[in-house]
């Protein structure tokens, strides 16, 4: 479980709370402020939990992996009308989030696995969580069909956008630190 605690580059302590700081703020108000598109908001939220994996240790992504679903069952913007069945889902969210954040950290960080390889794989592994999941509770009669479609290709292509997005920024944040 090393891996959980290793970090691309040391930051101070400082600088690491900063960093939680504000990838907690992004992860609450990008879905409660703008809630919609799906595409946009999943996109920044990947790409704060991405950045928040190569900088922040085990403890500290844990509210980058569960305040965006807070923020949407706060705001009720997302679903509209089927808001209260992501109440369902909000368990799920979190581990889709930790699958996503730890898979990266572990074959990245850890393995030294390419950044693009691993990015592809922890977002298909998030993706294919949630769909499971949401088919599961669609076929026994929890959720409405609605939730395939953003449990599904929307998760991946949200991840996947927003590791493009955290690599862009991490490079450039990285010549600066």
């Amino acid at each position: 479980m090393k891996y959980l605690f290793i970090q691309e580059y040391p930051l101070t302590y400082i600088q690491e709370n900063i960093e939680l700081v504000i990838y907690s703020l992004i992860c609450f108000f990008v879905p409660f402020l703008m809630g919609k598109p799906q595409l946009l908001v999943g996109t920044i939220v990947n790409a704060s939990l991405i950045l928040a994996t190569l900088n922040l240790k085990f403890y500290k992504l844990l509210p980058i992996i569960i305040l965006p679903s807070l923020a949407v069952l706060t705001k009720g913007l997302i679903f509209g009308p089927f808001t209260i069945f992501l109440a369902y889902m909000i368990p799920f969210i979190w581990i889709g989030n930790a699958i996503l954040v730890f898979t990266f950290k572990k074959f990245n960080l850890q393995k030294k696995l390419n950044k693009w390889i691993t990015l592809l794989f922890a977002s298909a592994f998030k993706t294919a969580f949630l769909f499971s999941i949401a088919y599961l509770f669609i076929k026994i009669g929890i959720l409405p069909a609605v939730f395939l479609t953003a449990m599904g290709l929307f998760q991946f292509y949200t991840a996947i956008m927003g590791g493009i997005l955290a690599f862009s920024i991490h490079s450039v944040k990285k010549k600066y630190i």
